[in-house]
């Protein structure tokens, strides 16, 4: 794992890292046979509970970054915040390749991976196996800035520290206050703040963050 500039300027204004239930899948997925460790997703909802197939499917911009991802429209707002954050605060993406959302491969490792045959979860493939802790206290926070609409995957299992998904369904109210205030706010003000973050180690955001942490972490 390199540290670049963007990483060290990051590390200096964040400390100590915070360190999820995990959502009821909708149908018990089967092992596909010739594909050691996946399993091929019958249902016609993924995991969180959201509709499969392409209706509702738009490829976004990832603000400030030269990279693209397919989403859906219901779920973009909240997703995009999500990766733009990770992109300006975490490490960069610097392409299409380094944030993977909409796919139509049925074959996922775990359930979660359901989710992005609707367009609901991301991959940040930057991650690897893992963050160093001031980049994980910026991921709480950026979960936080979310109120608990967003799961991360380094709280599922098996752990996957670049996923995330959305961890409400389709149609939930926090989810589409958040989406409103998200597109919305920064002319109201009442939104989470876009390329201007507020600073993940006050003790105000840790709070918030650990509160949220401890709520979504796995029993035991």
């Amino acid at each position: 794992m390199t540290i670049d500039r963007r990483t060290l300027l990051v590390a200096a204004g964040a400390t100590a890292a915070l360190t999820a239930f995990p959502s009821p899948a909708t149908a018990a997925p089967r092992r596909t046979p010739d594909a050691p460790g996946l399993r091929h997703w019958d249902a016609d909802r993924s995991d969180n509970g959201w509709p499969i197939g392409p209706e509702g499917i738009t490829e976004y911009a990832v603000e400030g970054s030269p990279a693209t991802v397919r989403l859906h429209r219901e779920a973009s707002a909240v997703l995009l915040h999500v990766a733009r954050r990770w992109h300006y605060e975490v490490l960069p993406l610097r392409g299409t390749v380094d944030v993977l959302g909409y796919s139509e491969e049925r074959a996922v490792p775990a359930a979660y991976g359901s989710n992005r045959l609707s367009g609901t979860a991301i991959v940040l493939p930057g991650a690897g196996d893992g963050l160093w802790p001031h980049q994980t206290a910026v991921v709480r926070d950026i979960l936080a800035d979310c109120e608990g609409v967003v799961r991360w995957g380094a709280d599922l299992a098996p752990a996957a520290p670049g996923h995330f998904q959305i961890d409400v369904r389709p149609g939930t109210r926090t989810l589409a206050r958040l989406t409103t205030a998200l597109r919305e706010g920064p002319a109201r003000g009442d939104a989470p703040r876009t390329g201007a973050p507020e600073d993940p180690a006050a003790p105000a955001r840790r709070k918030q963050a650990g509160q949220l942490a401890r709520a979504q972490r796995p029993a035991g």
